[in-house]
C-alpha cells in the first residue's frame, strides 16, 4: 500500500463518527437542545464567579458556591436519579428546565440592583443545583435508549463535541460581556439558551420506564448504590474521575489567575475555553475509540495526563502557555469522560440507569464542586500558582494509588465483561 494512502486510510479512521446522528431523531434532538443548554450556560458560568470576585474580593467566597451546592447535589441527584427510573423522562427534562429559566431570571433581576445581594446569589446556586440535579440523570439516563449498543462511543463523542462549541463559545462571549458589558447581559442570554433547549425537549418521544417500576425510595435509592458499589469497574469511574477534579480542578482560580498573576484580565474567556478547544480537538479525533476494550486503562492514563497538564500550566510565564496545557488537560479530561461514559452506557440495565445516573453525576459533580472550595482555600492560605500547581501533582498520586487499589478497573475489557456482554445480547434481543 503507498505511503500516502496507508496515511489516508490511518487519517480516516480518526474521524468522528456520525452514525449515531443519521439513525436517531431523539439523538438529535438531544445533542442540539445539550449544545444550546452548555452555549447559554456556560456564558453564566463565567458571569457568577465574576460577579462574587467583584463583589467579595474573595477567592473563598467564589468557592464557596461549591460548599453551598454539594448537600442539593447529593440529596436530589440521588432522588432525581429514582425518579428517572419511575417517571416519564421527557417530562422531567420539560419540568426543571422550566426550573431552571425561572432561576436563571432571578439571578439575572438581581444583578440589574444598584447593590446585588450576595447571599441571593448563593441560594439560588442552591436552588439551580437541585433543578441541575433532578435533570441531569433523566438525560444521562435516556441517551442509551436512543443510540445502538456498538454505537456510544460513538455517540458520547458527538454529543460531547457539540456541547464543547457551548462550552468553548459560551466562555469566550461571557468573558467578553462581563468585561464590557456587564453581567446582566451574560445572564440574559444564559435565559434564553435555556428557553430553547427546554423548547426542544417537548418534542423528544415518550420514555416511560417499565410499568412495574416502583415509586422514589430510600430502599430503591439504596439498591443503586450497593449495585454501583458491588460492582468495582463501576466503582473506579466514578472514584478516579473524583480523585482526579477534587485535587486538580483549577477553574474558581481562573479569575485570580488571570487578572493578579497573567496581567491579563480581557482574555479571561480565553482560559475557561481552553480545555473546551482540547476536548473538541479530542472529539473530532475520536474515531480511534471504538477499537479500544481496556476502557479502564484509558480512562486512568487519560486523568494522570490531566493532572499533569493543570499543574504545568500553573506554572505558566505567559496566559498562552496557561491556555495550551489547560487545553492538553481539557483533551485528556474528554477521553476519560467518552470511556467512562461507554462503561457506563454498555453495561448498566434500564431499570437501574436513572439511579446510577444519579450517582455518576455526584462523582463528576462533587469531585468539581470540592475541588474549587479546596483550590480557592489552598489559594488564600499560600498562593494562586501554588494551589494549582500542587493540586495537579496530587491529582497524578491519587489517581496512580486509586488504580493500583482497584486493579479490576485495569484489567476491565468490553469484549469479554459480564455486564457489557448481557447488555449487548439484549439489545440484540430487541432489535
Amino acid at each position: 500500500m503507498p505511503v500516502a494512502t496507508s496515511f489516508r486510510t490511518r487519517l480516516a479512521r480518526l474521524k468522528i463518527d456520525l452514525t449515531p446522528w443519521r439513525g436517531s431523531r431523539d439523538f438529535r434532538i438531544l445533542v442540539v437542545s445539550g449544545s444550546v443548554f452548555f452555549l447559554g450556560g456556560m456564558v453564566g458560568y463565567v458571569a457568577l464567579p465574576f460577579q462574587l470576585y467583584q463583589l467579595t474580593g474573595s477567592n473563598f467566597a467564589v468557592g464557596a458556591m461549591g460548599l453551598v451546592t454539594i448537600v442539593p447535589l447529593v440529596v436530589f441527584g440521588l432522588y432525581g436519579g429514582a425518579l428517572a427510573d419511575h417517571v416519564d423522562r421527557r417530562k422531567m427534562l420539560v419540568a426543571t428546565g422550566v426550573a431552571q429559566a425561572l432561576i436563571c431570571a432571578l439571578m439575572l433581576t438581581n444583578s440589574l440592583l444598584a447593590h446585588p445581594q450576595i447571599w441571593l446569589i448563593y441560594v439560588c446556586g442552591g436552588l439551580n443545583a437541585i433543578a441541575t440535579s433532578l435533570q441531569r440523570p433523566s438525560r444521562e439516563a435516556l441517551f442509551p435508549r436512543v443510540v445502538k449498543h456498538d454505537e456510544m462511543a460513538a455517540g458520547v463523542a458527538l454529543m460531547s463535541l457539540t456541547m464543547q462549541i457551548g462550552q468553548l463559545a459560551g466562555p469566550a462571549l461571557g468573558g467578553v460581556l462581563v468585561g464590557t458589558a456587564g453581567v446582566s447581559w451574560a445572564f440574559g442570554i444564559e435565559l434564553t439558551g435555556l428557553v430553547i433547549a427546554t423548547s426542544l425537549y417537548a418534542g423528544l418521544g415518550s420514555y416511560k420506564t417499565n410499568e412495574h417500576s416502583k415509586p422514589p425510595s430510600l430502599r430503591g435509592i439504596g439498591e443503586g448504590i450497593v449495585y454501583a458499589y458491588r460492582r468495582k469497574d463501576l466503582l473506579a469511574t466514578y472514584l478516579v474521575d473524583m480523585v482526579g477534579m477534587f485535587l486538580a480542578m483549577p477553574i474558581v482560580l481562573f479569575p485570580a489567575f488571570a487578572t493578579d498573576i497573567l496581567k491579563e484580565p480581557k482574555l479571561l474567556g480565553l482560559l475557561y475555553s481552553a480545555e473546551a478547544i482540547g476536548a473538541m480537538c479530542a472529539s473530532l479525533t475520536s474515531g480511534w475509540a471504538k477499537r479500544v476494550h481496556h476502557q479502564g486503562r484509558a480512562v486512568v492514563c487519560a486523568t494522570i495526563v490531566w493532572g499533569a497538564s493543570v499543574g504545568i500550566a500553573g506554572l505558566a510565564p505567559n496566559i498562552w502557555f496557561a491556555i495550551g496545557f489547560f487545553a492538553i488537560a481539557g483533551g485528556a479530561d474528554m477521553v476519560s469522560v467518552l470511556f467512562r461514559s461507554v462503561i457506563w452506557n454498555q453495561t448498566i440495565p434500564d431499570e437501574m440507569r436513572g439511579r446510577l445516573a444519579g450517582i455518576e453525576m455526584l462523582g463528576y459533580s462533587l469531585g468539581p464542586l470540592g475541588g474549587q472550595a479546596r483550590s480557592g482555600l489552598v489559594a488564600d492560605l499560600t498562593t494562586v500558582r501554588t494551589a494549582i500547581v500542587s493540586g495537579g501533582a496530587l491529582c497524578v498520586v491519587g489517581v496512580v494509588g486509586t488504580a493500583v487499589w482497584l486493579r479490576e478497573f485495569w484489567r476491565y475489557d468490553a469484549r469479554t465483561d459480564e455486564h457489557a456482554v448481557r447488555q449487548r445480547d439484549l439489545r440484540a434481543e430487541s432489535t
